[in-house]
């Protein structure tokens, strides 16, 4: 199957990058920490404005612009804590705006978002509370007052939504919890995907004149076969398969004959983006990310795929995401962007073969200040294959001070290449940073994911292990100068790491962590819902006894180096009792914090600018006096 990736130009630039380049510039904290300009932008179906989201401390805000003149159309802010994450377009001129609360910079959503309708112009607003339980199955385009909108509660249901009035009229039902449709190119049930029951089999539906046939029926996280759209000729339909929890293939799939034609895999890694055709009948290009961005093209004759094949091609250096597509195919709107640039949007014209620049992200970021991401493959202790990314300062390479730095979640989530601003500091300060996707992260398919369920204090602490081990062997790290990092779930390993291993590390840094396992099923966000106390009893040790003994509080005698502890007073995904919980411990045992950091305004991760700027003052301070210039 052809296909066309980046890995070439980007591997060559991340040498040279290594190889070449004289030491980095000390920047300015907050250049690293200031809003970007804009998170994302989405393009109308004419292709005559776009709307993009703007953060602005404690919320994201919306402005519409008509893109011939950049001209303001309309603006929408619904408020403190209210973030506008994303848009949909439903006709030329009117879009939904999903509206979710949010209370700090690592949190994910907390309850259900609400949706809202409007024109670009900010007329004709309505308003769905907790409409985010609806999400779009088809933008029908032919009626352009109404769309397809599905809904589960005891059962999945199909609606026709008028996207002027609200209101809502039943089309199809199936018999599944947190269920879903798809439909072929005629707009008619097909498929149905869901739930039997909370916390059962996730379970794939055939619909055969006025019955549900069981297609496929496994245990959430292990094999899925799961149609995704119907093919062109309105007959065979792709399906996202997984035999055995690896990652998923694209196949296409007869439904009489069951014969299937495979059109995309890749060995390592999920896909992570569908390239459609501008009418959406067509998949032109499938995106993975294993270790560089890149695409595999399904379609590579279609004269749409040859342009998005051609505009991979005019960013060297760069990765480019795709964001959209005029009804047309005449506009295609792109982000560029690479692991020391944090991107800018284009918007290129197929009938001019021109890319018109539309916007940067963070303008005052200048690419060659910053230090190069590569990445990296290893194997774990038992042979279990691991990947990540090392980023190095600018000019410098060898035996060099480490810092580990393990991301949130820790399950569904991943480290990517790209722009990181707190890794991109830490390097800017002369520090390498290690991010390692860790058994349990997510897009390695279900069963390198299900590895890491109730071993988040062990198998995966041990994964971040053999990372530094690798680094240092490579000549990289120097081993008697090495630290962790890390915020949410991060911030556990960064503490349980020091449990696992304390002789392995000079200091470690806790922000917003979770450092008891036991209080998870008790205090914040999570067991207040039933989804979320399944969560936890499906990720975490049942035994109390093991629950302790992966826990950092509850291990506060081997943990006998400097600590540096953050957290936000608001903080409702990772409340402070965690946190105080840790310090109280570590205060009895004769090691208190050495920094303590307790901003009572600030929830799961910081949003004001000067308390930003003060944290990671605070850190750098901390890091050089530990394995910087100063420890030396």
């Amino acid at each position: 199957m052809p296909r066309l990736f980046l890995l070439a130009a980007l591997c060559g630039a991340l040498l040279l990058s290594w190889a070449g380049a004289s030491a980095a510039e000390r920047l300015p904290v907050g250049d690293f920490f200031k809003d970007p300009e804009f998170r994302s932008v989405s393009l109308s179906p004419s292709g005559t404005y776009i709307t993009v989201s703007v953060p602005r401390a404690d919320r994201t805000v919306l402005a519409a612009f008509r893109v011939r003149d950049m001209k303001l159309i309309g603006k929408w802010d619904q408020g403190e804590n209210r973030h506008i994450d994303r848009v949909r377009w439903v006709n030329d001129d009117r879009f939904i705006l999903y509206v979710t609360r949010k209370t700090g910079a690592f949190d994910f959503r907390v309850g259900t978002p609400d949706l809202y309708l409007s024109d670009v112009d900010g007329a004709k607003r309505i308003h769905i509370p907790n409409g985010g339980t609806y999400s779009i199955v088809d933008v029908t385009w032919d009626e352009p007052d109404t769309i397809l909108v599905q809904r589960s509660v005891d059962s999945a249901y199909l609606f026709k939504l008028n996207v002027y009035t609200g209101k809502l009229n039943t089309v199809a039902t199936a018999p599944l919890r947190f269920g879903g449709f798809v439909l072929d190119h005629a707009g008619k049930v097909r498929y149905a995907i869901g739930q039997k029951t909370e916390g059962g089999d996730f379970v794939t539906l055939r619909r055969d004149g006025e019955d549900w046939t069981t297609v496929h029926s496994a245990p959430m996280g292990e094999s899925v076969r799961r149609p995704l759209m119907f093919a062109k000729d309105g007959e065979r339909v792709i399906f996202s398969i997984s035999d055995e929890g690896e990652p998923v293939r694209l196949a296409l799939v007869d439904p009489q004959t069951g014969e299937e034609t495979l059109l995309a895999r890749n060995a390592n890694v999920d896909a992570t983006a569908m390239l459609m055709s501008s009418d959406e009948t067509e998949l032109l290009a499938v995106g993975y990310q294993d270790g560089l961005p890149g695409y595999e093209f399904v379609t590579p004759d279609h004269p749409e795929s040859k342009a998005l094949a051609g505009l991979l091609n005019a960013f060297p250096d760069h990765a480019v995401s795709f964001s959209g597509m005029s009804r047309d195919g005449r506009f295609i709107l792109l982000r560029r962007y690479s692991d020391v640039d944090p991107g800018a949007y284009f918007l290129f014209d197929r009938k001019s073969g021109e890319a018109r620049f539309l916007l940067a992200s963070m303008d005052w970021i200048d690419p060659a200040k910053m230090s190069p991401t590569r990445p990296i493959s290893l194997t774990a202790r038992d042979g279990t294959p691991l990947h990540g990314y090392l980023t190095v300062p600018r000019g410098e390479g060898r035996n060099l001070p480490l810092i580990l730095h393990p991301h949130g979640g820790p399950h569904g989530v991943r480290d990517e290449w790209g722009f990181d601003p707190q890794v991109q500091f830490l390097a800017n300060r002369g520090y390498a940073v290690l991010q390692i996707n860790f058994r349990g992260s997510g897009g390695y398919g279900n069963a390198f994911e299900r590895k890491g369920y109730r071993n988040w204090g062990t198998t995966m602490i041990d994964d971040m292990t053999d990372a530094v081990d690798w680094t240092v062997a490579q000549g990289i790290a120097d081993p008697k100068r090495i630290c962790t990092y890390g915020a949410s779930y991060g911030g556990f390993g960064a503490l349980q790491s020091v449990v696992r291993n304390p002789e392995k590390y000079r200091c470690t840094i806790g922000y917003v962590g979770v450092y008891s396992l036991p209080m998870m099923f008790t205090k914040g966000d999570i067991p207040q819902t039933k989804s979320g106390v399944a969560y936890l009893k499906r990720v975490q040790p049942e035994a109390l006894a093991e629950q302790q003994a992966q826990s950092p509080a509850f291990n506060i005698d081997k943990i006998r180096i400097p600590v540096m502890l953050v957290q936000g007073g608001k903080d409702e995904r990772v409340p402070p009792s965690q946190y105080r919980l840790l310090k109280d411990g570590l205060a009895k045992a004769g090691n208190p914090p050495e920094v303590d950091i307790l901003e009572p305004k600030e929830a799961h991760g910081f949003y004001d600018f000067d308390n930003k700027v003060r944290l990671y003052t605070a850190m750098e301070a901390f890091l050089d006096q530990h394995i910087g210039p100063s420890a030396r």
